[in-house]
């Protein structure tokens, strides 16, 4: 099985969704993986514009700038459609989806064809990470942009079968505003791992 595995994350070695997707890549044994990590190697923030103008320039007439952006978008999209499934740690930032991450959805939908769903009924685990808690009855409840965001284009858009991961309070021991919230913050790290072992094991036995 071809695993493309997509981070997100800014934190380096301090991530939490790196640490989610490292469990559930654990359990995949020998399986091929390729690897794109946008929060340490990111995609050129003006590429997508670039490709997405070179549509409206006839072929000889298009700049070295444009060849490039497309040609990025169709590399972005061809990884998609090589992989068998994918695992995405994708994390919340400033309410909403990293910037990282929209540059390279962007281009992937701009290197396919319209409407192609570039993961089509393949196996995609998700995992995303919040700092705080957004969930009801918290006082930011409805400042999730993040998680519909990644079920539209991964599910619906792209067409994957979505094993959607979430860990909240990821703060909680770093911001001594949360302290209160430390065995809560346990218990959903410990859900998160637990549903990252069984996610793992589950795309190991399609493989």
């Amino acid at each position: 099985m071809a695993i493309l595995r997509i981070d997100a994350s800014i934190l380096g070695p301090n991530s939490a969704s790196t640490e989610l997707a490292d469990l559930v890549e654990k359990e995949l044994g020998g399986a091929e993986i390729k690897r794109r990590h946008l929060g340490a190697d990111p995609l050129p923030a003006d590429a997508w514009a670039t490709a997405i103008q070179a549509a409206y320039v006839p072929v000889d007439q298009r700049s070295d700038a444009h060849n490039s952006a497309v040609a990025l978008a169709t590399e972005l999209a061809d990884e998609l459609r090589a992989a068998d499934a994918v695992i995405l740690a994708l994390p919340f930032y400033n309410y909403g989806v990293s910037q990282h991450a929209k540059t390279w959805m962007d281009l992937a939908i701009a290197g396919g064809e319209s409407g192609e769903k570039l993961l089509e009924g393949k196996p995609a685990v998700v995992l995303t990470t919040r700092g705080g808690a957004y969930g009801p009855g918290t006082p930011r409840e409805g400042w999730d942009h993040n998680t519909d965001f990644l079920r539209r284009i991964v599910a619906d858009i792209w067409g994957a079968d979505l094993t959607l991961i979430e860990r909240e309070f990821t703060l909680v021991g770093v911001n001594p505003a949360l302290d209160s919230f430390k065995d809560l913050a346990a218990e959903m790290r410990q859900s998160a791992h637990e549903a990252c072992a069984v996610a793992g094991r589950t795309l190991a036995t399609r493989s």
